[in-house]
């Protein structure tokens, strides 16, 4: 059974930082599509940025550099270090894994639970 558990979120003041990291275990493939989606109240859920089954890093053209995602392949764990981070960054973030491309907002793969990140201004 395919397990995705998100950890880090909490409360921060605006200009902070936070780490995220994501577990996945119970997967058929050691290699695997990994990545960030978050979800504000009322908003669609947004894509953040992945690593890919064979190691390339992708982001979304809204992080503008402020973060950075690395992954852990011999822990199958993937961090998010979120940084300068504003009060319009408050969302669930979500990992999600999927072995057979990659995961998508629609939401294809396997998700976690989500993480909340609280940004007060």
């Amino acid at each position: 059974q395919v397990q995705v558990v998100e950890s880090g979120g909490g409360s921060v003041q605006a200009g902070g930082s936070l780490r995220l990291s994501c577990a996945a275990s119970g997967l058929s493939y050691s290699r695997y599509c990994m990545g960030w989606y978050r979800q504000a109240p009322g908003k669609k859920r947004e894509f953040i940025g992945l690593v890919t089954k064979d190691g390339r890093t992708l982001y979304a053209d809204s992080i503008e550099g402020r973060w950075t995602i690395s992954k852990d392949s011999a822990k199958n764990i993937l961090y998010l270090q979120m940084s300068s981070l504003k009060p319009d960054d408050s969302a669930m973030y979500y990992c999600a894994v999927r072995e057979e491309g990659c995961p998508g907002v629609a939401g294809t793969g396997y998700w976690g639970q989500g993480t909340q990140v609280t940004v007060s201004s």
